[in-house]
């Protein structure tokens, strides 16, 4: 292993947050790696030497919906192998788990990619199915998950509006090419989100959303169902907020649709790791560590949620930085 990142799903897991956790498992879904050693005969396997990402599930192949065997479904880094997790200096896994890294990331940035990556395409491409044209309302900005989500819709073409309660962060989105957020914090933030889409909408259009992509649960659809359009949908991939969403007949009358997304199949992740390569936008990353031993530094900055964008551990050593 040569970067290693960090996800909530770390955090959460040392909380106690998951069923059948306990001492002893490897941490750890997302990192980049050069392969040293192969099972296949011979020195001329095309992956030796070949630097690559691990694959931060395993058990869904491509199935448009969900998982093929949910039982074989699993995620890496504390999951059903207790011993797999990025948050290693070695990691043997069979060879249809790993994918080539794309050439215009470093080994920080690709770290910061594969389980952010899977999650933001799920969310956007295949259960928002944002377009060129549309505008989208991504909630909670500033994790890595939200900004590959604005990173992905911007380059599908979309026009994106955040919510933040961080003012500094909305500013920084802002940068990355949002049209423009609102503090949810601030009484009457739904208000003055209408305000920025009729200020940044066309004439003749109308300025309604076509989808939020949200992560914190709760009421959502009292504070966005005005300005979400006929047969919009919300996609929810978390609730950090309230662990269930609020759904009346006044959605139902409207045609708005609230889906489950989480995680995504392998087809997802190569189909992502693919327009990320072909777009080359690079994943924004907040922190950047040195070494194992820094472990506690960064789960520190995750419990404060004052980064903006993904944490990262170089790995060191002489072999490491050969690689």
């Amino acid at each position: 292993m040569t970067a290693v990142a960090f996800n909530h799903r770390d955090l959460w897991i040392r909380k106690g947050k998951y069923p059948g956790i306990d001492f002893g498992r490897v941490l750890g879904s997302d990192g980049v790696g050069v392969v040293i050693a192969s099972a296949e005969p011979g020195p001329n396997d095309p992956l030796l030497y070949k630097r690559v990402f691990l694959t931060p599930m395993h058990g869904w192949y491509d199935h448009p919906d969900a998982p093929e065997i949910q039982t074989n479904f699993g995620i890496l880094g504390g999951g059903k192998n207790p011993t797999l997790g990025t948050f290693a200096e070695y990691v043997v896994v069979e060879r249809d788990e790993v994918i080539l890294a794309p050439d215009h990331l470093d080994n920080i940035h690709m770290a910061a990619w594969p389980l952010g990556g899977l999650t933001a395409w799920r969310v956007a491409v295949i259960n928002a199915n944002v377009q060129a044209g549309h505008k989208i309302l991504i909630t909670g900005i500033g994790g890595g998950v939200a900004l590959m989500l604005l990173q992905i819709c911007i380059a599908k073409g979309a026009s994106v509006y955040v919510t933040s309660s961080s003012d500094a962060k909305i500013c920084k989105a802002t940068e990355l090419g949002a049209k423009g957020g609102v503090n949810y914090k601030m009484e009457g933030w739904s208000s003055q989100l209408k305000s920025i889409l009729r200020n940044t909408t066309a004439t003749r259009e109308r300025p309604e959303l076509d989808a939020v992509l949200d992560s914190a649960g709760g009421d959502i659809f009292a504070q966005i169902g005005p300005l979400l359009k006929t047969g919009g949908r919300v996609v929810c991939y978390g609730m950090t907020a309230v662990p269930r969403i609020t759904f009346t007949m006044r959605e139902v009358l409207k045609n708005q649709r609230v889906i489950g997304s989480t995680m995504g199949s392998k087809k997802d992740m190569i189909d992502a790791t693919t327009f990320m390569a072909q777009r080359k936008f690079v994943p924004v990353v907040s922190r950047v560590l040195k070494g194992l031993e820094s472990v506690e530094e960064g789960f520190q900055a995750l419990e404060n949620m004052d980064h903006f964008g993904k944490i990262v551990i170089t790995m060191e050593g002489e072999l490491a930085a050969k690689l």
